[in-house]
């Protein structure tokens, strides 16, 4: 049995959601999406255009949000006045895309606006002190208005405003108990705002600002509103949606220069741009330069009207992020090794003085995924005593709140439920630490539940087409809150399976239930190719795209998680013994041989004889077992695997000597063996075993066997190393001997455990009955 990642969640929707169906036709869309649009909540009429037509008559007023018109009338005042405005934003993708919207926009309308992104290593994120101070006493700034950052940074603003600098915050992050003491501050969740959607992204505020700032919608700037939200995982619900799938049909008109010499070092075609492109592609490129260094070359890159210009930045971008992939994957294979030392702890602290910066949240990422823990991912920063990173959070725990009860502990922190950046002296470790864990207890918090994983439906392997994928594309674009759909397959078979990837990592198979078939493909899934291999029933759950190679497109499934419900098998023998090895340390090794060197070497090791029974209970409690050596005994081996609960067995079968393969001696050399004796009155066999073999041509192991069997049935006597012949033995069967019945049986029992097919061996276990 092999468990899921995550709680499946499925239900079904079709009687409901007809009701959609006429609508649907009305605007000529596939009535199959009915049930996916009613588990996302589009259940009316107006909700349904809306979501597949949306246009720019979608978007709210943007001077619903908070602040705004005293925001803009200040604007203008400073482009009236030729104030000199720094736009100070952030060094992600959204912080970056944010800079460029506003920048784009204060300059359309006669603006003096420099721009500044801060550094993550010396500035910190959000407001600096430092930077205001030198930005005002050098450069000479009279208006600052942030994007993507603000609302935390009260000693930075307070001082600009002392200087008598007004400051304009215009953010989205979470709302901190109380607000700092800015001129205005625009963000669609203040508590004295009456905006309608609460989740735009920082670049989404900027865009809201540029459409209030220039009286009307600036369609160029949606390319760019695309990204940053895509990019900083906000809900692709309601406006977002529009703006998002507005933004990229704007996008595939190539027009940013930047954006067109980004897509060509990338290799990829920005005609048809999807929100993958931007997830996968372009967000990341955005993100690397802000996570190793300046930011800044990154709204150089978007603004620019210069060819040349945008071609030297966009390789410098490719640079920066192959730089980035690497750092990422050494620090994840070391932080995982981390991770395994604290299973018993519900948020995991990981640290090194080693690591870089810029990457945690990442990492921080990855660990999530393997572990289902809450993880905060730091580095050591052992001049200044302090702790610096990232943390990020699985659906059931809010980790701005969790983090919120050490605020006090922490020198900054900030961020939202799913993740957080904070820093804080590594003396204050273990305190914070224990009081993490008080507070998860007292909450109710249960990181052994898994994380949910909504279920559109079940489909058959012969459902899918191209053509059905591509309807699911209506539902586009994908993203928080808009997943795309989720398909339960039930097959009985996967075949062709194979490593892929530089390091093996990832998993390619076809998936097969007799009466269709489909390609699947498992990301950073590779290790369990076995599992796969022995299935003969898996449960898979993936979403589905359309694979294109040399002009062919077929469909595939991108596999998220996948089940085994069953007993599972593993043939461990031989040289995949070296390969195959229990996933867990809750492993029970079944031994039948009492002179078994390794009986007793491990902790966890059990003699299976004729007191088994007494020893099944503790057994049981175990996750897998492994079979080290041979049954000989069938009787015991039909009690214990006929009452072995144990969901995942390990056949190992390492057996000294292989009767099966040496086989029973012929009667010839049976005869031959009876000539010899006949012979001879008495013979040392002590001594004179290799000569006899040699003479006889007969293997010496075997030799000896046939010399017991006649010793059972009376033919010789053994005194001492002598061999006697008895005169005028009775005849008698060669099968009446103990010795022959004994090998014989060792033979039918090697051919059972350790040559036959391991779905062989299965089916002899289930056929077993439960001793009653």
């Amino acid at each position: 049995m092999k468990e899921s990642q995550y709680n499946w969640n499925i239900k079904d929707v079709t009687e409901e959601s007809s009701v959609l169906i006429p609508t649907l036709e009305q605007l000529n869309i596939n009535s199959e999406l009915a049930p996916l649009l009613w588990r996302r909540g589009i259940q009316d009429t107006e909700k349904i255009t809306a979501f597949f037509k949306p246009t720019v008559a979608d978007f709210y007023d943007p001077f619903l949000l908070h602040d705004m018109e005293k925001s803009i009338l200040r604007i203008q005042e400073a482009v009236e006045k030729g104030e000199k405005i720094l736009i100070y934003g952030d060094y992600d993708a959204d912080g970056i895309t944010s800079t460029t919207v506003m920048k784009e926009a204060i300059e359309l309308i006669g603006g003096y606006v420099v721009y500044y992104l801060p550094n993550r290593f010396s500035d910190g994120y959000g407001p600096n002190k430092e930077v205001y101070q030198r930005m005002i006493e050098e450069e000479g700034i009279q208006l600052i208005v942030t994007v993507d950052n603000g609302v935390s940074g009260h000693d930075a603003i307070e001082y600009a405003m002392n200087q008598n600098v007004d400051v304009i915050v215009t953010d989205h992050h979470e709302l901190p108990e109380t607000l700092p003491n800015a001129f205005s501050i625009v963000h669609p969740r203040h508590p004295e705002g009456s905006y309608p959607f609460n989740d735009l992204a920082g670049v989404g505020v900027a865009f809201k600002v540029a459409c209030a700032l220039l009286g009307e919608i600036p369609m160029e700037s949606l390319d760019l509103v695309a990204i940053g939200t895509i990019a900083d995982l906000v809900s692709l619900t309601d406006e977002n949606r529009s703006l998002v799938k507005i933004g990229l049909e704007i996008m595939k008109q190539n027009e940013r220069i930047g954006l067109q010499a980004l897509a060509d070092v990338a290799k990829i075609d920005l005609t048809a741009v999807t929100e993958e492109t931007i997830g996968f592609t372009i967000g990341p490129r955005l993100n690397a330069i802000g996570r190793l260094g300046d930011a800044g070359p990154g709204v150089e890159l978007l603004s620019t009207f210069d060819d040349v210009e945008a071609g030297n930045l966009a390789t410098f971008i490719q640079q920066k992020n192959t730089e980035r992939q690497t750092i990422v994957k050494q620090i994840t294979t070391e932080a995982l090794e981390m991770a395994d030392k604290l299973s018993d702890e519900p948020i995991l602290f990981l640290m090194s003085k080693d690591w870089h910066q810029g990457v945690l949240g990442i990492v921080a990422s990855r660990i999530v995924q393997e572990t289902n823990k809450p993880t905060i991912v730091l580095f050591n920063d052992e001049e200044t005593g302090l702790l610096k990173g990232s943390g990020r959070s699985i659906e059931g725990i809010d980790l701005f709140q969790t983090l919120s009860v050490v605020k006090d502990d922490l020198t900054s922190f900030g961020g939202h439920h799913m993740a957080a950046g904070l820093t804080f002296e590594i003396s204050k470790l273990d305190k914070i630490k224990e009081m993490l864990s008080e507070f998860m207890k007292t909450q109710g918090y249960d990181i052994s539940i898994k994380e949910e994983l909504q279920i559109d439906s079940q489909l058959e392997l012969e459902k899918v087409t191209v053509e059905f994928i591509e309807t699911l594309r209506l539902l586009a674009p994908f993203g928080t809150d808009n997943p795309a759909p989720h398909f339960l397959f039930q097959v009985n078979k996967a075949i062709n399976l194979k490593q892929i990837g530089v390091d093996n990592s990832h998993l390619k198979c076809q998936l097969t239930n007799g009466n269709g078939s489909l390609d699947c493909i498992a990301f950073n899934r590779g290790a369990d190719l076995f599992e796969f291999e022995y299935a003969d029933q898996l449960k898979l759950v993936g979403q589905l795209s359309v694979n294109e190679w040399n002009g062919f497109r077929k469909p595939q499934l991108m596999l998220q998680d996948y089940l085994i419900d069953d007993l599972q098998l593993f043939d461990a023998r031989g040289k995949k013994g070296e390969e195959i090895k229990p996933l867990t340390d809750k492993v029970a090794y079944l031994i039948f041989d009492k002179k078994n060197p390794h009986l007793g070497q491990k902790a966890n090791s059990f003699l299976i004889d004729s007191k088994w029974q007494n020893k099944l209970e503790a057994i049981n409690t175990f996750e897998e077992a492994v079979i080290v050596d041979c049954p000989y005994d069938m009787e015991i081996a039909k009690g214990i695997f006929s009452s072995l609960k144990v969901p995942r067995i390990y056949f190992l079968v390492r057996v000294n000597q292989e009767h099966y393969l040496t086989g029973l001696p012929t009667r010839e050399q049976f005869g031959r063996l009876f000539k010899l004796i006949a012979k001879q009155e008495s013979i040392d066999v002590r001594y004179k075993l290799d000569d006899i073999s040699k003479f006889l041509k007969i293997e010496k192991n075997l030799l000896i066997f046939m010399i017991r069997v006649f010793f059972d049935l009376g033919f010789v006597t053994i005194d001492d190393g002598l061999m006697t012949k008895v005169q005028n033995p009775t005849n008698k069967p060669l099968q009446e001997s103990e010795t022959y019945q004994s090998y014989q049986n060792k033979i039918e029992m090697e051919k059972l455990f350790l040559y036959s097919d391991i779905k062989e061996i299965k089916h002899w276990i289930l056929q077993q009955e439960e001793p009653k």
